[in-house]
């Protein structure tokens, strides 16, 4: 055991090392090597609550030397820090950047009338840049990713009421522009504004239309629409017309100026597109045609990739931190009684029918998860909760994880007791004390896992992250919302007991092959949904599951909170894994895991006011 304290020590040296490099990075990218001011701020809007967003502020942009200014926007259940690419991209090419956290996402107020109130962020945050100094009010641009961009399409109206208009252009990003006025007919409520849109050939949401055949037609299909043409044609009924084209700056004289219309068309996917190269390649070229880069650089020209790499590198820091940091805390005297004699080994399979019990309760497992994922997330989305998003992934969580335990009982009563499994032995059953240190340690792991979190914030304004996947700090009052956490403590413990206290075994062959094979039969589930989807999607230009307004199940949304949690439940089987051959004890992971997950969620996804 010497030998696994010796090597804990230099891994937790290495995990430090790794966090400390990606926060220099990312605080480096982040500021274009120090030629961009990086700011948090908190501002009171005038609509009355309290606004959190990052502001990027180029050297060159000064009081004598305003620059345009651009108002970024996440999408639903995002924060501001998805909005990196954009962010990076645009400051340091000279324009002022301010990324907002939308009301009841991120750091912003939770509100009492999120449906009345979100429309407005982004306006909100235009009236913010055009009191600063530095901002060149004759230059204010904005665009958002989903949601964002309803939001600037609501900022668009509110803006339209004023004598003196403050945007000057609009990119809409992954959502539909404004095509039509209250009585139906095709209109061009943008004015002389530039206005741009990228459309993901594959959005799961938005671009949606029915053809003159009354037939249903998805974002494959989106350049053929009416909706599209008028919308390049400023407004007019394009029925007659000759068919206009992505990628293509259309032009016209508006109100004795030259507005441009565009359309944009990556071929991905709906949450792609905030992590794309092309989309952030069509974002710049679009606000230097709209006005003018202060420092141009062609489009293709993009370093927010690096940050992105290395938010990863922090990441996988992180997850050796919590590795290592676990295992030095059992050799500490308060919880050395809770470490194993020596390095647990893999159990040997007694006969056929106990590989056969291994590989069909791995199956059933994936299985009942699978097929379970739709029905207990759509659940939990139609309940009157503050978080749905954690209420619904709970739900499966909790359901997988019963299944999991009723897995181990059935086969304990089956095949188990008869070879002579001994649950004490194996670490299932332990005195009460102990596992109340289990439970403590399990605690203090993901606390120290947050304390770094909270120290790359707090001196790089950096997070550990990889695309949809964010481990970042957080505001106290969302603490209040930790309590769906229960829900995600039954398939973590369980999941833990199970892939150890019962799988840990010589199929596989070495050690790490049989850890290998039970993470990716956890992460079944959150990789098949995906797959059927898209590929469905992909050869026939149609979802197989679509979103039903009338019952308010959004299947393609939660299709997507999959992505994540491929990456989670398989690095949290390793965790698990790891932790249980030093101990012999599949609680203490099973707690730091459901722990740190469900901060993950709470904090990542949009909190109402019930």
């Amino acid at each position: 055991m010497e030998k696994v304290k010796k090597q804990a020590k230099i891994w937790l040296c290495i995990s430090i090392a790794l966090m400390l490099l990606a926060s220099i990075v990312v605080s480096a990218v982040q500021t274009s090597g120090g030629k961009v001011t990086m700011k948090e701020l908190a501002f009171e809007t005038d609509s009355g609550y309290t606004m959190s967003a990052y502001l990027f502020i180029p050297d060159t942009a000064t009081a004598e030397n305003p620059a345009p200014a651009i108002v970024v926007s996440h999408g639903y259940l995002n924060n501001k820090e998805m909005t990196d690419a954009n962010y990076v991209e645009l400051s340091r090419r000279g324009y002022v950047v301010l990324s907002i956290d939308q009301p009841d996402h991120g750091d912003s107020d939770v509100i009492e009338n999120f449906v009345t109130f979100m429309p407005d962020g982004v306006y909100q945050a235009v009236l913010a840049v055009s009191r600063m100094p530095f901002v060149d009010t004759s230059r204010i641009g904005i665009t958002g990713h989903s949601m964002g961009s309803w939001s600037c399409n609501a900022a668009i109206n509110a803006d339209n009421l004023n004598e003196n208009r403050l945007i000057s252009a609009v990119l809409i990003h992954c959502n539909d522009p404004i095509y039509t006025d209250n009585d139906g007919n095709f209109t061009n409520a943008y004015g002389g504004r530039d206005v741009g849109v990228v459309s993901a050939q594959y959005d799961e949401f938005f671009h949606g239309y029915v053809d003159d055949n009354g037939v249903s037609r998805q974002a494959p299909y989106y350049m053929e629409s009416k909706n599209a043409q008028s919308f390049l044609y400023f407004g007019q009924d394009p029925t007659g017309l000759e068919a206009r084209q992505a990628h293509t700056y259309y032009t016209e004289t508006i109100d004795g100026e030259e507005a441009i219309h565009v359309i944009f068309r990556p071929a991905i996917i709906h949450p792609w597109s905030h992590f794309s190269a092309r989309s952030a390649s069509y974002i710049i070229d679009f606000f230097e045609h709209a006005f003018g880069a202060p420092n141009p650089i062609a489009p293709t020209n993009q370093v927010w990739q690096w940050k992105e790499a290395f938010n990863c590198v922090g990441l996988i820091g992180l997850v050796i931190f919590i590795c290592a940091f676990g295992t030095l805390m059992v050799f500490t005297p308060t919880f050395e009684c809770l470490r194993a004699k020596e390095v647990v080994q893999p159990v040997k399979v007694a006969d056929g029918k106990g590989k056969l019990w291994f590989w069909l309760s791995l199956a059933a497992g994936a299985l009942f998860g699978s097929v379970s994922y739709l029905t207990l997330v759509s659940w939990g989305n139609k309940m009157h909760v503050a978080q749905t998003e954690a209420m619904g992934l709970g739900l499966w969580s909790t359901g997988c994880g019963l299944f999991a335990i009723l897995s181990m009982v059935v086969f304990y009563q089956c095949y188990g007791k008869k070879h002579g499994m001994d649950l004490a032995e194996l670490g299932v059953k332990m005195p009460a004390k102990k596992l109340g240190l289990s439970v403590l340690l399990g605690v203090i792991i993901a606390v120290m896992a947050y304390v770094c979190v909270f120290t790359a914030d707090y001196f790089f304004y950096a997070d550990f992250r990889i695309w949809t996947l964010a481990i970042k700090a957080f505001e106290a009052p969302i603490l209040k919302y930790l309590p769906y956490g229960l829900l995600f403590i039954t398939f973590y413990v369980a999941s833990s007991v199970a892939n150890n206290c019962f799988n840990y075994n010589e199929i596989g062959g070495k050690s790490w092959v049989n850890t290998i094979i039970v993470a990716l039969f956890t992460t079944i589930p959150a990789l098949i949904i995906p797959w059927i989807q898209y590929i469905h999607y992909y050869s026939t230009g149609a979802m197989l599951w679509v979103n039903n307004m009338a019952t308010g199940v959004n299947l393609p949304m939660y299709v997507l909170w999959l992505f994540p949690i491929v990456l989670i439940l398989f690095f949290s089987t390793v965790i698990n894994r790891i932790l249980y051959k030093v101990t012999k004890n599949p609680y203490i992971a099973g707690v730091a895991n459901a722990i740190i997950v469900a901060l993950l969620t709470i904090t990542n996804t949009c909190t109402t006011v019930i």
